[in-house]
């Protein structure tokens, strides 16, 4: 599944292409994604200026002079810019066409994405408002780890993925960040020390920072905006790698189930 990295790497490619730039029209040749395109969205976005295209977790957002088209690669899309003649393929389901004779293609083998529309502003969307700080804004620091982890018997992996504690860490970030932490995936979350919380949250970004630069991980779908594959997952100190040799300390690197996904650690390094 794409996470915040592949999202982000997505986004640095695609901005600079389509801000500033006029909307010509929308393609819709699916409308049965994760939720309905909604209808007449090609009349909708008809002539609309792109002001920018941000990003919150792992949703993508076009700023469309007063309103937003809502974007998410689901478990296996990617969102490309080709030339707008370019024949699509069965799983291009959606392309947004701008008067520069481009488009932005949305692959999506398992149609588990979304294209949305919100009109005015994002505070009201459902989606978005209960989203919690990302791991690079200031909001998520000590105080905001350290007091959600009070209590709570579940494992720290879990919490890591959980929106509402913070936004964009998925099954692989949230394996190689507890790792460069020296944290257990397994750990009760109420046993992490405030000062190991410190060092989870660096260990986040660090992870994190190195995956946007190196395009993300190209797993099984996902490709950048130009097609080409992310290399993260040559870097992977532990996630895919169980009975491989720790890069550190040479120990096997185990695997076990916690929330119904994949976790992976080094019995050595991580406690």
């Amino acid at each position: 599944m794409p996470e915040l990295p592949e999202v982000e790497t997505t986004r640095l490619g695609l901005a600079p292409h389509v801000q500033g730039q006029t909307i010509r029209t929308a393609v819709v040749r699916n409308p049965r994604l994760r939720w309905p395109v909604p209808r007449h969205l090609a009349q909708l976005v008809a002539g609309r200026r792109v002001r920018g295209l941000e990003r919150r977790g792992k949703y993508l957002l076009l700023d469309c002079s007063g309103a937003w088209l809502i974007l998410h690669l689901g478990m296996s899309g990617s969102l490309r810019l080709v030339s707008a003649d370019e024949p699509p393929g069965a799983y291009d389901h959606f392309d947004l066409v701008l008067e520069t004779g481009k488009a932005l293609r949305l692959r999506d083998p398992r149609r588990f994405g979304a294209v949305l529309w919100q009109p005015g502003e994002l505070d009201g969307n459902k989606l978005l408002r209960d989203i919690a700080p990302e791991p690079f804004d200031s909001r998520f620091d000590v105080q905001w780890l350290f007091q959600r982890t009070r209590g709570r018997t579940a494992a720290i992996k879990t919490l890591l993925m959980d929106t509402h504690i913070v936004s964009g860490v998925g099954n692989i970030y949230a394996n190689e960040s507890l790792f460069r932490a020296g944290i257990r995936p397994g750990r009760a979350a109420g046993r992490i020390s405030r000062a190991r919380c410190a060092e989870l949250i660096g260990a986040i970004r660090e992870t994190l920072s190195e995956a946007i630069r190196a395009g993300g991980s190209t797993l099984r779908d996902f490709v950048r905006a130009d097609g080409s594959p992310g290399y993260f997952q040559q870097q992977y100190f532990v996630y895919g790698r169980a009975g491989e040799p720790c890069r550190r300390c040479g120990t096997p690197i185990r695997s076990v189930r916690i929330g119904q996904r994949s976790a992976f650690y080094c019995p050595h390094c991580q406690r």
